[in-house]
């Protein structure tokens, strides 16, 4: 598990914790581990831009990101290559799954606004791990879609650099960047490695 360094109510699973979105007891184990409810609040992610907004846990609906302000209720979203982002502030916390797909709807913006849009202007924000610019191999349709943000795999082909799109949606925040790139990285899980549908966690809560 990683808790980011000095950033209270904010973690990332990582391999070695289960399969957090499919194992219940991983699921158990986590939330004790974090002193959490293990009954958190999630979306059904389908790499778009739709937020939500969570009063109480449970399944909120079709969306990439969610948030709440009540305490102690953990929101959450299952990554295994894209980037689980927490956004913070005093009195509120959401997290939004950012894949390519993700990072080009700008759903971590939509979240940022959608908070500031509720009454909770965000602070802070940490990008959990994800596959980063050495391993995204892209195709011609998607490197034109972040002109400005590609980049070259370690083996020569194009790829994007999804950690810096993201940023770009967070200026002016207080940033943190989790190390770790998924897929040549065995201590998490990757789709585009293994095919399989294992996820990690990011979560985050209000204290």
């Amino acid at each position: 598990m990683i808790l980011p360094p000095g950033v209270a109510g904010v973690a990332f699973s990582e391999a070695a914790d289960g399969d957090i979105r499919n194992d219940a007891d991983a699921h158990a184990r986590l939330s004790s581990r974090l002193g959490l409810s293990d009954r958190w609040a999630t979306v059904r992610q389908v790499h778009g831009s739709a937020v939500r907004h969570a009063d109480g846990p449970g399944f909120q609906g079709e969306a990439d990101a969610v948030w709440t302000a009540r305490p102690g209720l953990p929101v959450a979203v299952f990554t295994a290559d894209c980037f689980g982002v927490v956004l913070r502030s005093p009195t509120a916390v959401g997290v939004a799954h950012a894949g390519w797909r993700g990072a080009a709807a700008e759903v971590v913006g939509r979240l940022r606004q959608e908070m500031i849009g509720g009454g909770h202007q965000p602070t802070g924000a940490v990008i959990g791990p994800g596959i980063r610019a050495c391993c995204f191999e892209v195709g011609e349709e998607v490197a034109r879609v972040f002109p400005t943000h590609t980049a070259i795999t370690t083996w020569e082909t194009v790829s994007v650099d999804l950690p810096s799109v993201i940023t770009a949606q967070l200026d002016g925040l207080d940033l943190e960047i989790v190390d770790g790139c998924t897929r040549h990285e065995d201590r998490f899980f990757s789709h585009r490695r293994d095919g399989l549908p294992r996820r990690q966690v990011a979560i985050g809560w209000v204290s």
